[in-house]
């Protein structure tokens, strides 16, 4: 029996980008790629398009997230654009107000705020970052900080994000096991779970934010993106051959090595030993890979599993015209 199509009203669609950069190209073009991504999915009907802070990672180039967000917004017309996330023990909360602050006031009613409680990086960069392990500590603290200042002037108020004050940038909070979860639904604020790297824990930390939800001025009920690898060919084949260029890039990051998208290959085998693609499949367990019937029917799976209102998809692909074409063909499987 068929599995039913996936229906713009039950799921929105919107796509996570860490501006990868790809062996044999420059950083300059995988900042021009990604502008061009961002342009092709706002003509798809994506609703959003998010970048994520990482440091000291080579292969990923949107270090300074809160930059590429005026570049990608400035380039682009409706799009939501936000971070997905920035990593709030890496920076003070009057800061990130003050950049979000500035960056709703130049592009109003687009900008998102997405907050992670990791930092994003290794020992050696956190204290590059001028933070420490303990920072992590205060996340609940300094979101709540990160509201009053994004909120409306408060009487006696003393610290103020200029701008930043009474532009209510709305805050996702972002995580891939329970405390963000827990700490979303005791704020009452939209979750973002990152199932495209860390579905193990997915719908334990779903089912915690959806029973014990508080409403808030924010939000009135529960509302949950999930974040899924995912990969359209014309055909199984294409598909799974594309596939194989996130793939290696996984390899790269359990082996320490760099994370630029390389080609893809025909196969995986005699690149990987044994346990490590046992970890590249855990890591990837969520994807959704394969032709346009294929990929149907495991995000449907996945929105029935978890009742997700929105998809935010991560598309690594070598070729970027290949990556655009994946990109349309699961935009038009969404809208059958």
């Amino acid at each position: 029996m068929s599995v039913p199509p996936i229906k713009l009203s039950q799921v929105t669609l919107s796509m996570l980008d860490l501006v990868p950069t790809r062996s044999g190209h420059t950083i300059a073009e995988a900042i021009n790629e990604s502008v061009a991504v961002a342009q092709h999915v706002e003509r798809l009907g994506f609703k959003r398009f998010w970048l994520a802070e990482h440091h000291n990672i080579e292969g990923i180039a949107s270090s300074a997230t809160a930059v590429l967000i005026g570049h990608i917004a400035g380039h682009t017309q409706h799009i939501r654009v936000g971070s997905g996330g920035i990593m709030l023990p890496n920076h003070p909360p009057l800061v990130v107000a003050e950049q979000f602050g500035t960056l709703a006031t130049m592009y109003p009613n687009r900008i998102d705020l997405g907050l992670g409680r990791a930092p994003g990086s290794d020992q050696v960069t956190m204290r590059a970052l001028h933070r420490r392990p303990e920072d992590a500590d205060h996340f609940p603290h300094h979101v709540q900080q990160l509201q009053q200042l994004l909120g409306p002037p408060q009487s006696g108020q003393t610290l103020k994000a200029i701008p930043g004050m009474g532009t209510r940038v709305p805050i996702w909070l972002l995580g891939s096991s329970l405390f963000s979860a827990q700490l979303a639904a005791k704020m009452g604020l939209p979750y973002a779970f990152a199932a495209h790297f860390a579905p193990r824990m997915m719908q334990e930390a779903i089912s915690l934010y959806k029973n014990n939800f508080q409403p808030s001025a924010a939000l009135a009920a529960p509302y949950v993106i999930l974040g899924v690898p995912v990969v359209v060919g014309d055909t199984e084949r294409d598909a799974n051959y594309l596939a194989t260029s996130g793939q290696q890039k996984i390899l790269n990051l359990f082996r320490g090595t760099s994370l630029s998208l390389t080609p893809p290959v025909t196969s995986m085998e005699g690149l990987w030993l044994p346990h490590e693609r046992q970890g590249v499949e855990q890591f990837l367990a969520a994807a959704a890979i394969g032709d346009s019937a294929q990929v149907a029917s495991t995000l449907h799976a996945l929105v029935a599993q978890t009742g997700a209102n929105e998809l935010m998809v991560v598309t690594d692909v070598y070729e970027q015209a290949a990556r655009h074409h994946s990109l349309s063909l699961l935009a038009e499987l969404v809208k059958s």
